[in-house]
């Protein structure tokens, strides 16, 4: 089980994150990981959260849910995303990722999104 944050700018940026380990190593991604054990599912998100962007979010309504399975890397993932509202911290990239940063819907296309984000983004009613 996993967490992810749909956070959304006023201006339509979307704060992803370039991950630093598999699965899906060096693309971009949202901000997310595992849920602890014993840990609930809005703890989860915000500590997942602060430790990838050094952000503080507010998490709001279920985004939707995805499965992602990698075979040649041995994960399967249930991943909540989560609408979340930034309420404080400074935009910085933390464990397990190489960058953080807002990215415009324009500039998307040139990033090496990890698979299945854009679809994911579109289905939870982006527009993108």
């Amino acid at each position: 089980m996993a967490v992810g944050a749909v956070a959304i700018r006023d201006d339509g940026a979307l704060l992803l994150v370039r991950r630093g380990k598999a699965p899906a190593l060096g693309r971009w991604s949202l901000p997310g990981g595992r849920v602890d054990w014993g840990e609930t599912l809005s703890d989860a998100l915000r500590r997942e959260v602060i430790e990838e962007t050094g952000l503080e979010v507010a998490p709001g309504k279920l985004a939707g849910l995805v499965e992602r399975i990698y075979l040649d890397e041995g994960f399967h993932y249930v991943i909540l995303d989560y609408h979340v509202t930034v309420t404080g911290g400074t935009l910085r990239p933390g464990s397990d990722v190489t960058d953080a940063r807002w990215v415009l819907p324009s500039e998307m296309v040139r990033l090496e999104l990890s698979d299945g984000l854009l679809e994911a983004l579109r289905d939870f009613g982006l527009t993108l």
